[in-house]
């Protein structure tokens, strides 16, 4: 075995271990995107999430509302703030006419780098605004987060994560 060989071993190893860790997390996104899927299926999906055109970075907002018996209303908020969201925030609250009032808990796991620690944040998101069949237009207040941020979300088929899902495929 030549050194120019010798080499080449730990490179090759460390794009295979790129490639395993790379399968590894696309594929827990994909099992957390059917499952998040699943539970918006039957909803009414509110969207402004794009893609960020320099970056590539994924932003934005889906809202998912469900309404329940009476003037309940059931919601999940994914939130985009560069990537993937993870599972959505289960919101709840009411609507009179068309006015939506929507509050909830997000809690945030993140990993601090470098030492690979686990945080967990933990915010207060409270939604207020006018929902339509087309689009809900209002304000959304995230705790911790900024001021509070005026949005259009439009109506959309499916959130962002599950575009290219197909639930005759689930298994």
């Amino acid at each position: 075995m030549t050194i120019a060989s010798d080499m080449s071993i730990p490179a090759n190893l460390n794009l295979l271990l790129a490639v395993v860790a790379f399968l590894g997390t696309s594929l827990a996104q994909n099992k957390v995107a059917t499952y998040e899927c699943e539970r918006t299926a039957g909803m009414q999906v509110y969207s402004n999430v794009f893609v960020h055109e320099e970056t590539g970075d994924l932003l934005g907002y889906d809202l998912a509302v469900k309404r329940e018996a009476g003037s309940g209303v059931d919601a999940l908020l994914y939130v985009y703030e560069g990537g993937e969201s993870d599972a959505g925030v289960p919101l709840s609250g009411q609507t009179s006419n068309n006015r939506l009032s929507i509050q909830g808990t997000w809690v945030e796991h993140l990993v601090e780098y470098p030492s690979k620690k686990e945080i967990v944040q933990t915010h207060f998101v409270k939604i207020v605004g006018t929902l339509d069949a087309a689009a809900f237009r209002g304000d959304l207040t995230i705790e911790g987060m900024g001021e509070r941020e005026q949005i259009q979300l439009k109506r959309v088929k499916k959130i962002w994560s599950c575009k290219k899902w197909n639930p005759s495929s689930r298994k």
